[in-house]
């Protein structure tokens, strides 16, 4: 299994291959030209237009060649974690502005210390999914744990029954090469009996089996996903924030 050491170095190379840096840059601080790469994260629109990520004190920019003044005049401001903070959050829009772009997706990253993974209980009927297990899942109920524009992506997945109906699904996307992303869905009904925890900590573990690394986001303000990621062994990691064009508006 993985140790917690190279969960976080596989993390940080597929994060820098994204960004157009080195793995030691996370850890200084820089900025970058956007890039494409194959081995990206299957979500992400690459090259980026304005990229900001942080691994914790310092700050790495992905940009658009023109907007390099911009990073960089925002960067003195804003040189740490505060960037992500609202003032900092508005400065930066009204920077991007007159580029026709604004600040978009926001999200906190989160990996695994497999030690801390915990064997969590649960009063209902657990059963491992594989890909061919999801063809008739793609609902509104599970649109956290499966997601129907990259089914081909969705590969593993542990699921709660209740007299044979499905009542939760954490199920996880091979979005990298090596990493795959965890979502969790519960039906409403089913909720506050520790579903959600019992069933992310049990895929996780299997991720790890597999030699994949397992990751989980949130947003800031979505509390019950972030007590989930914690109570499943995860910890904070990483946070981004994508620029995107006004007029998606």
């Amino acid at each position: 299994m993985l140790t917690k050491e190279e969960i976080y170095k596989i993390a940080m190379e597929q994060s820098a291959l994204e960004l157009g840096c080195s793995r030691d840059d996370l850890l200084k601080g820089g900025i970058f030209t956007g890039v494409t790469h194959p081995r990206a994260r299957a979500y992400l629109k690459l090259p980026f237009e304005f990229q900001m990520v942080s691994y914790g004190e310092n700050l790495v920019f992905t940009v658009r060649e023109e907007l390099r003044s911009v990073a960089e005049k925002f960067r003195r401001e804003f040189p740490n974690y505060r960037a992500f903070e609202a003032p900092a959050i508005q400065k930066l829009e009204a920077l991007l502005a007159p580029h026709g772009l604004k600040p978009r997706h926001m999200a906190e990253y989160f990996l695994p210390d497999p030690a801390l993974i915990p064997s969590l209980p649960c009063d209902y009927e657990l059963r491992l999914l594989e890909q061919p297990d999801f063809k008739d899942l793609y609902l509104p109920a599970w649109g956290n744990a499966l997601c129907a524009d990259r089914s081909h992506l969705d590969v593993l997945g542990m699921g709660a029954y209740d007299n044979g109906r499905l009542i939760a699904l954490a199920a996880c996307s091979a979005d990298g090469p090596e990493m795959w992303q965890i979502g969790i869905d519960v039906l409403p009904e089913y909720r506050r009996r520790g579903l959600a925890s019992a069933l992310t900590a049990r895929l996780a573990a299997e991720i790890l089996k597999r030699g994949k690394v397992p990751f989980y986001c949130a947003a800031w303000s979505n509390i019950a996903s972030v007590r989930n990621a914690i109570r499943c062994g995860f910890r904070p990691a990483w946070v981004e924030i994508t620029a995107k064009p006004i007029q998606l508006d």
